[in-house]
């Protein structure tokens, strides 16, 4: 598969749009990340995943991982490109630089995120559950366990994965049945069984450390009694060496439509070692600083497979002949002219490319929030990531898949087949969709958790900030006529929530849209309006237009069905289904 980062949209955003070097400049940890310094780090992590590791990623799906007596065996492709991602030092980019990380800005990480995912998102699986475990320990480890773990796992020669889900409890986990017991020295012991767990047994590393949730004895009912583990597969001693093997094992793979490449295990605690991390019952919010970062790198999952998506059919209808343009033959001299000639194809390709710059813009908009929250005690940066993670997470994965589907649709019969290498990108992109919390999980957050719970204030000063930006014509009148829009609809749901128990759960997919679609006019405006007055800048103002005229006006659509009553979603009986 030919993968091409897209470097030239990444520096316009990161050093036009939103400034960077102006913001750095007042955060000692960033002072000395010069422009030219981050051009390089784009260009290494374009190379690497041009280069390296898309190139492993049909293989992938085609061989799978295969499971024997408990062992996992990965693509044969995967261990010498993982082993180069490792040593390149790309797991530890965003990593605290006093345990080995990088330290550079998540706005820059989610850049290069993007391209991992878009390369391979089977391999890449085992480098995000790691970056994941460390943003974990570092934030809730004791200075002991931060210094054992956090190189090895910076490094790649150790990996991470999270072990939430039971076959019984899905995303309800107060109900899960893994319990921990104290022992004498400290220590605890797991028993139980989860299931769907990504990069839990493999061979690309040698050591793989579980961060796992269970029950201690005593533990109060529900989600208050949970309690997260660090339970490795090998006991580390002291010195990081290895000691014995610990007494959890893969019973089987999960045999799935897509991510082939990704090992998916039913893991089976049998009496394992474990080491408390954080507090006693406290384990489900500890687990969320890394479900949290996991959800922005699911929605950069989703984002990166909407632009591969969109490189395969672009070139595809550039070079496929079939038909003849409305005007006449604009190719007389063959058979057909392209399939640009066709507007509905032209519909389809400009649909993937709006969506996808303007979710590259969110997430590093979604990732520099993350960065003046921690590293300047921003409090409204910190609420404004909060409200826009599952917004995150939930659109960037939906476009992705909507954006994998046309480039299917574009490529027709040959988009069926495995040859031409979209149906796998279809398949591979499901998933996002699905786990880290389903989609519909995280409109319910969005609606519930981020915007009820305040009553809009975080949204409303949101979209003050957005309506604040000096926007040129021709986007100004329908920009705020949108930003009126969502104000409105979060006043209706505000007023009318405490009376109607089943309103929020009922729009909140619609509500989610409403919001997606608000903020990445927002961004295209701003886009459209700083671009250059040359090739790339014409093709932004292009498909900023695009945007405004095709795609922006669905949001008349949402507000329609948010303010209906919720009767039309409750009143068939349940027997009826």
């Amino acid at each position: 598969m030919q993968y091409v980062a897209p470097e030239k949209d990444a520096q316009f955003l990161m050093f036009d749009l939103f400034r960077a070097q102006e913001i750095w400049s007042g955060i000692p940890a960033f002072g000395d990340f010069s422009q030219d310094l981050v051009e390089a780090v784009i260009a290494e992590g374009a190379k690497i995943n041009g280069q390296v590791v898309a190139p492993t990623n049909a293989i992938g799906d085609l061989q799978g991982c295969t499971w024997n007596s408990g062992q996992v065996t990965t693509p044969e492709a995967f261990k010498g490109a993982f082993t180069q991602i490792a040593q390149g030092g790309w797991l530890g980019l965003a990593g605290n630089p006093e345990f080995g990380g990088q330290g550079m800005p998540k706005m820059l990480a989610s850049l290069i995120e993007e391209m991992f995912w878009a390369a391979n998102t089977s391999l890449y699986l085992y480098g995000t559950l790691t970056i994941g475990a460390c943003v974990c320990i570092e934030a809730h480890g004791t200075p002991q366990q931060k210094a054992l773990y956090l190189p090895k796992l910076y490094s790649g020669q150790w990996t991470g994965a999270m072990a939430l889900t039971e076959s019984h409890a899905g995303t309800d986990l107060g109900i899960m049945r893994s319990k921990a017991t104290p022992h004498a020295d400290g220590s605890y012991r797991i028993s139980g069984t989860k299931i769907f767990i990504t990069s839990g047994e493999h061979d690309l590393a040698e050591n793989i450390v579980h961060l796992t949730l269970a029950k201690l004895p005593d533990a109060p009912a529900g989600t208050k009694g949970i309690s997260l583990f660090i339970v490795p597969k090998f006991l580390p001693n002291e010195d990081a060496s290895l000691g014995s093997r610990n007494a959890w094992a893969s019973g089987s793979l999960e045999h799935k439509m897509g991510i082939r490449g990704s090992a998916t295990s039913v893991i089976n605690y049998d009496g394992a070692t474990a080491y408390l991390l954080g507090e006693e019952n406290q384990g489900l919010a500890a687990m969320f600083s890394m479900m949290n970062y996991e959800r922005l790198s699911v929605g950069l999952q989703g984002l990166g497979a909407g632009e591969v998506a969109y490189q395969l059919s672009s070139r595809y209808a550039k070079d496929r002949l079939q038909g003849r343009s409305a005007q006449g033959a604009e190719n007389p001299n063959a058979a057909a002219d392209s399939l640009l000639v066709h507007p509905d194809v032209r519909r389809m390709l400009l649909t993937q490319r709006a969506y996808n710059e303007a979710g590259r813009a969110f997430a590093l908009f979604v990732g520099l929030q993350l960065d003046l929250a921690k590293y300047t005690d921003d409090e409204q940066a910190q609420a404004l990531s909060e409200l826009l993670t599952p917004v995150a997470k939930a659109f960037l994965t939906d476009k992705g898949f909507e954006g994998a589907v046309m480039a299917q649709q574009v490529f027709g019969g040959h988009g069926y087949v495995h040859e031409w290498g979209i149906e796998q990108i279809v398949r591979d992109a499901r998933i996002g969709q699905i786990y880290e919390g389903t989609n519909g999980v995280q409109a319910l957050d969005l609606i519930s958790r981020k915007t009820l719970r305040d009553g809009g204030q975080t949204l409303y000063a949101f979209i003050d900030r957005m309506a604040a930006d000096p926007i040129a014509a021709p986007f100004d009148e329908a920009l705020t006529a949108a930003f009126e829009r969502l104000r409105r609809v979060t006043g209706y749901l505000v007023d009318h929530s405490p009376d109607d128990v089943h309103l929020a759960g009922s729009v909140s997919t619609e509500f989610l849209e409403l919001v997606g679609h608000t903020i990445y006019g927002w961004l295209w405006a701003r886009m459209a309006t700083i671009a250059p007055a040359d090739d790339f800048g014409q093709s932004k103002r292009v498909t900023a237009e695009f945007f405004f005229a095709r795609l922006l006006p669905k949001t008349l659509g949402f507000e329609a069905s948010i303010c209906q009553s919720t009767n039309t979603v409750m009143a068939l009986p349940a027997d009826r289904f």
